[in-house]
């Protein structure tokens, strides 16, 4: 019998009347807020479970990263170097469970190669500052080729992406070809700051596929676009052929079936609408995967079962949380507790 899903979601919205935190569901059972050994209030805004330790559970938080090994009931604080850094994404290598890397605001990469006990800053991974945002820019989602591992991406809202080929050692930037494409009228976007290639450095989620090893996928805020060139050149995907909303918030590559991409797709960071895409042949195509069910806000994140290619999961800011466990024909909506106002992330055990 197939044991039930973990789902996992993280807020963090610090507003008077409003709740941030971890929250757990298990199986058909109602949201659990998970405390033990947390700040009170916490912000999280990255929750990454390990992929061969399924109770062990990394999150990152507004004071750095944080670590479950008990399926999410108590946590410990990890000893990172530096205090009032915000972790907003953590990457397990694929190549060597015990090593992971931390993504951070201000824009830092942080390594640690025992399980998340000790952490250390990689010093060239920085990348030039082309747009002025009212907050510093962030790592959004680290991700590591499956085909050559020590070969490593950064998505980083708003500074574009950067990769390494050495396992952090050194980092090339790889957005002079998103900033060329801002040149385009219908790329241009600008909101906060005093440039219009801010929108194509809006980047916030990124996936590399074994399918296609040299390629690399972006979800932004200008839609979903890949490089087949090592970050060289970019290529739009044009997935508004398929979807009326293309504002790119998560992009991820089944753990199954490697020519298999999810997507959330929403009209704007805030809006009332959302919803998560699939494509079968590498993003080529694209067809509405979530049915039955109504976003009431940005989709934020999806989550991708590890070893049950029929469940799938999906949530918006306002803390909707939708899942599938047919493949997609049938979908259940959820709701997080009163008083989530901004969820940052998603996952599944």
């Amino acid at each position: 019998m197939t044991s039930p899903s973990r789902v996992f979601v993280g807020a963090g919205q610090f507003t008077a009347g409003s709740r941030s935190g971890i929250f757990r569901r298990v199986g058909d059972g109602g949201w659990e807020a998970l405390t033990q050994g947390l700040p009170d209030p916490v912000q999280v805004m990255a929750i990454t479970v390990h992929p061969e330790r399924a109770d062990t559970i990394y999150i990152g938080t507004q004071d750095g990263p944080f670590r479950s090994t008990d399926g999410g009931q108590r946590w410990q604080r990890l000893a990172f170097p530096e205090s009032g850094l915000q972790v907003w994404s953590i990457l397990v290598h694929p190549g060597d469970s015990r090593r992971l890397y931390a993504g951070t605001s201000p824009l830092g990469v942080f390594r640690s190669d025992d399980g998340g006990d000790t952490w250390r800053r990689l010093p060239n991974a920085v990348q030039p500052e082309r747009v002025k945002m009212p907050f510093a820019c962030r790592v959004m989602r680290l991700a590591a080729n499956p085909a050559r591992p020590e070969t490593l991406w950064a998505a980083i809202e708003v500074g574009g992406v950067m990769r390494s080929d050495d396992g952090g050692t050194t980092w090339a930037d790889c957005s002079a070809d998103l900033v060329k494409l801002a040149e385009l009228p219908h790329l241009k976007s600008r909101i906060v700051s005093d440039t219009e290639i801010e929108g194509m450095l809006d980047v916030h989620a990124l996936g590399v596929s074994a399918a296609e090893p040299g390629t690399v996928f972006l979800a932004l805020r200008m839609g979903l676009f890949r490089s087949a060139d090592g970050g060289r050149s970019w290529q739009d995907m044009e997935v508004g052929r398929f979807s009326p909303l293309t504002y790119g918030r998560d992009i991820r590559v089944s753990p199954h079936d490697p020519r298999t991409l999810y997507a959330c797709l929403s009209p704007a960071a805030r809006s009332q609408d959302g919803s998560m895409y699939r494509s079968g042949d590498l993003g080529q195509s694209w067809a509405r995967f979530d049915h039955g069910v109504k976003a009431e806000s940005t989709m934020m994140g999806l989550a991708l079962h590890p070893r049950d290619p029929d469940r799938a999961y999906c949530v918006s800011r306002t803390g909707q949380v939708f899942g599938t466990e047919d493949g997609g024909r049938g979908w259940r909506e959820d709701r997080l507790p009163a008083g989530v106002l901004d969820v940052y992330a998603i996952a599944c055990a």
